[in-house]
Parts: C-alpha cells; structure tokens; sequence
C-alpha cells in the first residue's frame, strides 16, 4: 500500500522504519466526526513510518484534506461499511504480505499511552501473534471483558482467573474468555495470523460478531501462548458509537438509537449464523481435529 511516485524520487518513504525491524499497517473505519481522535493516532504511527489506512463509512474525505499527513494515508470510502467489511475486501493477504503487522483498530480509542514501536517490540519478544492493547479501567467507558483490562503490575498477560460460576477462569482453562482471546476492538496481527483471519472473516457478515471466539486458531500455534493483551502500552476505550450514531450536526438523535437498535439486532443475528456455520464446517470436513479440544 505505498504510495509510489509518478517520478523517480530517492526520497520516497517505504513503510519500514530505519530503526526498526518492523513493518505496519493501521486500518481503521472512520467517520469526521472522530477526527482529531483520529489525527492523535495516525500521527502516532506515521511518526514511526507505519503506514495508515483510512476507511470511510460517512462519505466525507475532503474534510480530512488539511491534516498534514493526509496524503500520506490511504483513503477508502464506501457509505457505513464496517471496517470488517473493508477488511475483507482491500486486506487481502496477498496485498498485505509486505508488512508484518497489521492493526485493525476502532476509531475510538485514546492512545496518550501507547506508542507502537514499543508495542511491537513486545509483541515480538514475547512471541505473540495475536493481540490487544490493554484497556485502562479509570479512563475506558465500554468495558465488555475482564481479560482486556489493564494489569498495572504486568507487560503482558495472557489469562484471567476468576472463581465466578459464570467464568470459572482458572490454570485449566484452555480458551476464550479466559485466555487465547482478545476483544474485536483493537486487534493486532501478525503478517501470519492475518492471513489465517482474512479467511475467517465472512463476506457478508459485516459486524464481525463471534470472530474474537475463533481467532485462537490463528495464532500459529497454542492459543494460551501465542494470544495476549499488552499492559504496558495500553489505550482508552472511548466508547462512541460513531457507524449508525447520531451525527455533530444530528437533530434527530431519536432517530439514531433506533439505528443503533437495529444494528444490535442485526450484529446477533450474524452471530447466530457465524456460529450456524462454523458448526457446519466442522461436520463437513471428517479430517479436521479441533486442536483445543480436551
């Protein structure tokens, strides 16, 4: 995804920092009304020459056009699509071989305390393929999973452990929501893993519910150690329902939770099929072992 010169330029930028031995790609939905929330991340990753992708689900790219950095992104429109739809159609793995890492991120999220190189170098070290950064429970305002809360006290985790009859999150838990898992919000994929989700992910179910359940086939490996969420770069879940919410300018914010209602309705009927369908897979083909199952 560089952009490449219409003339012969020694200058031109390739998405590989001369001070580090990654390549990245961020790949986010986003709508104007989140713009200087999004301006804050971008600039985070340009500043490492990662390269960004910007995909429009509002219509509106000229209103970016005076950020500075803009003609460095890439920018993609098509009217309130998710950024699972834009996935699969512009993330090929193909397309995306030449980075090692792929975030596939939420245009909500607070990013003072994150720097992606440092992420990276983690992520590395610790040999994860798969992962999320912590969510700050002070600052974060949706919080749907205990896993994905920040550890003040660790780098990474990888497990929760909670005696709850509901969890029952444990040394002995081998999968999701207890370990091997991270939330749909603010993944991040090695060049590897990506190419195993790409084909995960349904054309036509768009909201991508039920996907953070499977993603531990994946991860190259055992779930339980290939899958983490990072403490010490860690970001602010906002919470701001911008794909189907109201509008800066909306008078009908009515109008908009119903939208919002809607798309709930529709996000768990797609979950059920997900599930139809793995299920499905799973009989059809007598060879496959479920490598997670005790």
């Amino acid at each position: 995804m560089s952009l490449r010169p219409l003339w012969e330029d020694d200058t031109a930028s390739t998405h590989k920092n001369k001070n580090s031995d990654y390549s990245a790609l961020l790949a986010m939905a986003v709508g104007i009304s989140q713009i200087k929330n999004i301006d804050t991340m971008a600039r985070k990753f340009l500043k490492e020459n990662y390269a960004v992708m910007l995909f429009h689900y509002d219509g509106n790219v000229d209103g970016w056009r005076h950020l500075e950095w803009s003609d460095k992104a890439i920018h993609i429109l098509a009217h309130n699509q998710t950024k699972w739809w834009f996935a699969k159609r512009f993330l090929h793995p193909d397309v995306m071989a030449i980075y090692d890492f792929i975030f596939l991120w939420d245009e909500d999220l607070g990013v003072e305390n994150f720097n992606p190189r440092r992420y990276l170098d983690i992520m590395v070290s610790e040999g994860l393929e798969i992962t999320q950064p912590a969510l700050d429970p002070d600052l974060s305002t949706d919080i749907h999973h205990r896993i994905t809360i920040r550890n003040k006290m660790a780098k990474v985790h990888r497990r929760i452990y909670d005696n709850r009859p509901s969890m029952n999150c444990s040394d002995e838990s081998k999968g999701p929501p207890c370990t091997g898992w991270v939330e749909g919000m603010a993944p991040v994929f090695s060049r590897t893993a990506w190419k195993c989700v790409w084909h995960l992910i349904q054309n036509d179910l768009i909201h991508g519910w039920g996907l953070d359940m499977k993603l531990g086939y994946c991860a190259q490996g055992d779930r339980t150690e290939k899958v983490g969420v990072i403490d010490s770069e860690y970001v602010v879940h906002q919470g701001i329902p911008s794909l189907g919410g109201p509008s800066l300018s909306s008078k009908t914010p009515r109008r908009s939770l119903d939208l919002r209602t809607h798309i709930r309705r529709q996000s768990s009927a797609e979950l059920e099929k997900f599930k139809e369908r793995w299920n499905r897979a799973v009989r059809e083909d007598e060879g496959w072992r479920d490598p997670f199952d005790s």
